[in-house]
């Protein structure tokens, strides 16, 4: 059957337009954040401890402030404004640390360096959410397809982050670090370019709510570019966290807990029936979710350098740059989404669906099972050796099925089961979580990093001893995750009224 004028592949066409923006987006991202953890440690000299800080600092901060673009959008800009200007703010972030690099030895280059993570962080809290928001807002709330239509942007998003380090890694360690942050800026430029082309394709979905309210001024200046000047403050206030990791580590405990008191509230308070139970149930995703991203993102901080100084990367005689290896996890997605995409939509029709939280509770055992693949290694390579990239490749395998368990389900749990008036605001408590995860990452790394120092310099044991542990650890917690999924979902089942919590 042909598709209807609207559609393609049986989706509308502007989910194509929002993959196409994602991918650009996430290219210029990942590529950067390929870098990152090498630009610390070689090109400003910070120690792996202090970087494994820096880096868990700035991809939380990237994470927390969808919070604060999520409710813009909501009240007052849309959508679709707050993905454009956001846009253009990282793009000027990127350009701002490839200028950075030319003024090395310059007493301006670090803090050009902190200006340039800054605008990411505030660029990415306008646009992050909100794009994943405009997907949903293109289906019905009980659309079966809407598990599919995240699956494939989520391939976009993993396409862009698999060639984004390849991109900027090969440029930025071999021909010079601008070289690979002014390819980031160009891969955002084109996902400006993809987005302000294909407006119509998005059926008028993320305007704002009240045009003639943004429209109107305050003091002289319309509501909307007030919005915007607020960039400043904001990219102020990042840069200060930025430089102080500890202090991003208390606003985010004290964020989590007033927003998981917020949610807690609206549900009891606020809501019935199954919107409640909806809710709630939600923010129990919320919670568990950190204890994945607290693992899976030591691929850009300990891992990396681990592969660096530990993982034989020669490859047909050519030593391939540490951070190429940030490719895979992303690439591994990219080959298992259609798949996925397809297993969801077999099992919505059969009425198998999984329950969001069974995925979440697999995704945990395996990221922990990749750490104990790698842990492997001290067993089977003996010390003296490189480890094959043999272990990396299983590693990156594990993580990538946990990661297509976990996050588009639960972008699409976040969607479905939000009220629709709150639909971003939920969408960033989601990035307000895997915030808290990607610090904790970084904590995790730092804490790694500092032990073996403590040996003599990054130990390898050292390293395959603690990812032994927290791999071991994980298994456990995703193993207690899944049980009591099965019997949080057989106690739903046997309710009068069939909530859809309780599939699977």
């Amino acid at each position: 059957m042909a598709d209807a004028p609207d559609t393609l592949w049986g989706h509308p066409k502007g989910l194509y337009v929002l993959f196409f923006t994602e991918m650009w987006e996430r290219f210029s991202f990942y590529g950067m954040r390929a870098l990152l953890i090498f630009y610390l440690t070689k090109h400003f000299l910070f120690s792996g401890e202090q970087s494994g800080l820096f880096y868990g600092a700035y991809i939380a901060l990237v994470f927390l402030s969808p919070m604060i673009g999520g409710y813009l959008a909501d009240r007052w800009l849309g959508q679709r404004k707050a993905v454009m200007f956001g846009g253009i703010v990282i793009a000027a972030g990127h350009i701002v640390l490839g200028a950075e690099d030319l003024l090395n030895g310059s007493p301006s280059a670090l803090p050009a360096f902190w200006l340039g993570l800054a605008l990411i962080v505030v660029g990415t809290g306008f646009l992050k959410a909100n794009i994943s928001a405009l997907v949903g807002q293109l289906y019905a709330q009980h659309d079966p397809r809407r598990d599919s239509a995240y699956t494939l942007f989520y391939m976009g998003i993993n396409i862009g982050g698999a060639v984004g380090p390849i991109v900027c890694g090969l440029l930025g360690e071999i021909l010079g670090w601008s070289y690979g942050f002014g390819a980031a800026a160009i891969g955002m430029i084109l996902g400006l370019v993809v987005f302000a082309r294909g407006k119509r394709y998005l059926l008028g979905r993320g305007e704002p709510p009240d045009p003639v309210h943004l429209a109107r001024p305050i003091l002289g200046v319309s509501r909307e570019w007030l919005i915007y000047a607020s960039a400043l403050p904001l990219t102020l206030l990042s840069w200060a966290l930025l430089v102080s990791p500890r202090a991003t580590g208390v606003l985010l405990a004290a964020g989590g807990g007033l927003i998981g008191l917020a949610l807690v509230y609206i549900a009891v308070a606020r809501l019935e029936g199954e919107e409640r139970r909806k809710l709630l149930y939600a923010l129990l995703l919320l919670v568990i979710q950190p204890v994945f991203w607290g693992l899976y993102e030591q691929s850009g901080s300990s891992l990396s350098l681990f592969i660096d100084n530990h993982v034989d990367r020669v490859i047909l005689g050519f030593a391939v740059p540490a951070s190429v290896f940030q490719s895979l996890p992303p690439l591994g997605v990219c080959l298992l989404a259609v798949p996925f995409a397809a297993l969801w939509l077999r099992l919505a029709r059969l009425d198998r669906t999984p329950a969001p939280l069974s995925n979440f509770g697999f995704a945990i055992i395996m990221v922990g099972a990749g750490f104990v693949v790698m842990a492997a290694a001290q067993l089977l390579v003996p010390g003296d050796q490189k480890v094959p990239l043999l272990f990396i490749l299983l590693l990156f395998l594990c993580h990538a099925t946990g990661e297509m368990c976990l996050s588009p389900v639960g972008l699409s749990a976040m969607s479905s089961f939000a009220p629709r008036h709150m639909l971003s605001f939920l969408m960033g408590a989601w990035f307000l979580a895997t915030a808290a995860g990607n610090f904790s990452a970084g904590v995790i790394a730092s804490v790694i990093e500092a032990m073996g120092g403590r040996h003599g310099g990054a130990d390898r044991a050292v390293v395959l001893d603690a990812y032994l542990r927290i791999g071991l650890v994980a298994v456990a917690i995703g193993g207690t995750v899944l049980v009591a999924s099965i019997l949080v979902g057989r106690v739903l089942k046997g309710t009068a009224d069939r909530s859809p919590l309780a599939a699977g």
